[in-house]
């Protein structure tokens, strides 16, 4: 994409002046060389900042390099404030970014620092930075993949209600055997009250078995091999559910298509073209059903 279409396509947003005008297609736009490269250099600025918190919370690594890690990160922390005032000054509307997601998590991101100088430890909540990770979907267009996500969220919110009733019988059956349990084993056998008893139930029936507390008798051994066959089946129902209401999704065709090419999705069920950039949305069905192309 050129600049003069980069700057069409953001029009409201993109300032008259020159300068600012390529700084913005520089900082905003992602069509671009310049606009690209400056986005992966920010994801790996982020990263290694996330790098240096971590490093700074293990204790030996602190007591050796901790002056080097405070002023890497004191670095970093600069040069996001500025990235942070170059975005509000290159866009015409600075509104627009400062109350966008991205324009809030830029500035959440960068106040740990300052607040560290009053508030001790505050620095940790800089792993906040985690989230400008999300620019990854425009850097490598990974919105193209949404329509993917939306047959997900259309199944799960189809599936919804069977998955809230599932969900209160496992709750009724593990407050039975927890209870039952807690009358079997008893204190003496670390089963010491009801709601122990029921979290030993739960870590149970999903088969994670941290093996804090285990029956002791033959009928506690019996019952928790019961909860063991169970838990196997009761995995098995949810995601049954899911997958019939995935399958159902892709049969009716419920879910909005996405464009490949700009990542619009609010297109009809039966759109052929992008209403924003008139990109063909499937162009394998497109080819199929086209007669001039020879079978």
């Amino acid at each position: 994409m050129t600049d003069q279409t980069q700057v069409e396509f953001r029009k409201d947003l993109c300032p008259d002046s020159l300068w600012r005008r390529r700084l913005f297609i520089v900082i905003f736009g992602t069509d671009t060389r310049a606009g690209r490269n400056f986005d992966v250099a920010l994801l790996w600025a982020i990263l290694l900042s996330i790098l240096t918190v971590m490093l700074e919370s293990v204790d030996f690594i602190r007591l050796e390099y901790g002056n080097w890690l405070r002023i890497a990160e004191w670095g970093f922390t600069i040069v996001f404030t500025i990235e942070y005032m170059t975005r509000i000054i290159s866009i015409r509307k600075p509104m627009y970014y400062l109350t966008s997601f991205y324009g809030i998590i830029d500035f959440i991101s960068i106040i740990p620092t300052y607040l560290s100088l009053f508030l001790v430890g505050g620095q940790y909540l800089l792993v906040i930075r985690a989230m400008r990770l999300l620019r990854v979907f425009r850097v490598l267009k990974l919105s193209r993949y949404m329509g993917e996500a939306s047959t997900l969220t259309a199944a799960l919110r189809a599936s919804r209600h069977k998955i809230t009733v599932f969900i209160w019988a496992v709750f009724t059956i593990v407050m039975i055997m927890g209870t039952i349990m807690y009358l079997v084993e008893g204190g003496e056998n670390g089963f010491t009250s009801i709601p122990k008893s029921i979290y030993w139930a739960i870590v149970t029936l999903t088969t994670v078995g941290y093996g804090d507390i285990a029956p002791q008798t033959a009928l506690g051994q019996v019952l928790a091999s019961m909860i063991m066959i169970l838990g196997y089946a009761i995995i098995a129902v949810p995601t049954g559910i899911v997958t019939a209401e995935l399958t159902q999704a892709k049969i009716t065709n419920r879910v909005i298509q996405n464009c490949q090419k700009c990542g619009f999705d609010n297109h009809a069920p039966d759109a052929v073209y992008c209403k924003r950039c008139g990109t063909l949305l499937n162009p394998i069905k497109e080819e199929k059903n086209d007669p001039s192309v020879p079978r």
